[in-house]
């Protein structure tokens, strides 16, 4: 297992930012990682689990303890049933199953970081969640010290969100278990509205896996929502803010104060999610409340491509970037009274 000290982070995430760790450990396998995990628990030493690093905004001061890269490999596909290795690039897991002409993950291609981080977040995006495909999580108990297999039920997944987030401290995610779907070479239907517009499809219907998979990626590639080094619109962390989810209350305020601010006939993003709950759109409350693609003057500024991406231009800090998140959620508050909260996991820092 390698180790590092005094050990730069920001080149492991996608942000770039972030100061060092104390020390960094990089495994290679299962083995690897629970005895990493195990020896920090044992000292009482500060653990920081990294995967792909596109989940997370480090401080300046970085990390003063044990950082624990996960770079486990393996990609295992028996007929419909996959496996992945926490460590496997999750993009490229999407590609190799659409090669294989299964549906199920299609529409996440493109999302950085890796498989591991997936049922964290209960990633999703193009209609799709992890969480409806995801059948078995292998993982280390820290508070028992062994490994357990997790089934979906008892993973409480929600909208970005997971009893895995939920109890950051016990869980260390080992391997993921899918259960795709063979249609034939078709994706599984399409259930958003962009997604089946850019295909001249309808909502619900399936088209080639394949295909399904290169609009997702070009879609996401004209929001600055692929990695590309020369790119600083995805020097970010994807979505920087979740979707509000409001209740009737909420609603029918945040309803009172739009129409307040931009006149009777406007008519916000509105998404069932649950009852009594209404899911709105981050990007359009950021846009209405006046901070538009490309917003900011200094080396963090909103994405020329997508508002709902804030992103490092090229020599931020962490703190720059803050201060941008800041100003957003405190102006969209007092535009439409609703409070945007983080999807990145901050390390030494809060908003």
């Amino acid at each position: 297992m390698q180790e590092l000290h005094d050990a730069p982070l920001a080149p492991l995430t996608t942000f770039r930012l972030g100061g060092p760790a104390a020390r960094l450990l990089t495994a290679t396998t299962d083995a690897e990682v629970i005895a990493a995990v195990r020896e920090a628990d044992t000292s009482g030493t500060p653990l920081l689990i990294i995967g792909g690093g596109s989940n997370l905004v480090i401080g300046d001061k970085g990390f003063d303890g044990t950082a624990l890269r996960i770079a486990t490999e393996g990609f295992e596909l028996s007929g419909t049933t996959l496996e992945l290795a926490a460590g496997e690039p999750w993009s490229d897991a999407v590609a190799r199953t659409v090669e294989a002409g299964l549906a199920g993950i299609e529409c996440l291609a493109g999302i950085p970081g890796s498989a591991g981080a997936t049922p964290i977040q209960n990633v999703g995006a193009y209609g799709q969640e992890v969480s409806s495909v995801i059948t078995e999580v292998v993982a280390y108990d820290r508070c028992f010290d062994e490994t357990v297999t997790i089934p979906n039920d008892a993973c409480a997944f929600s909208y970005r969100h997971s009893r895995f987030k939920a109890e950051p401290d016990r869980f260390v995610v080992l391997r993921v278990r899918f259960g795709l779907e063979d249609a034939g070479g078709l994706s599984a239907p399409l259930r958003y509205p962009e997604t089946a517009r850019s295909m001249g499809v309808g909502q619900g219907d399936r088209v080639p896996v394949a295909a399904a998979r290169e609009t997702v990626l070009r879609l996401r590639a004209g929001k600055g929502m692929v990695l590309d080094p020369e790119d600083h619109d995805t020097w970010s962390a994807g979505s920087f803010f979740t979707n509000p989810i409001l209740d009737e209350a909420e609603h029918t305020a945040f309803l009172a104060r739009v129409k307040d601010r931009l006149g009777e006939d406007t008519a916000p993003p509105a998404f069932p999610a649950g009852e009594g709950l209404t899911k709105t759109s981050a990007a359009w409350l950021i846009d209405r409340a006046g901070f538009t693609k490309g917003y900011g003057t200094g080396p963090a500024r909103i994405s020329t491509k997508h508002t709902l991406a804030l992103t490092n231009r090229g020599g931020a800090t962490t703190e720059d970037l803050l201060a941008l998140a800041r100003e957003v959620v405190d102006g969209v508050h007092e535009a439409f009274g609703v409070t945007l909260v983080n999807e990145p996991v901050t390390v030494g820092v809060s908003l």
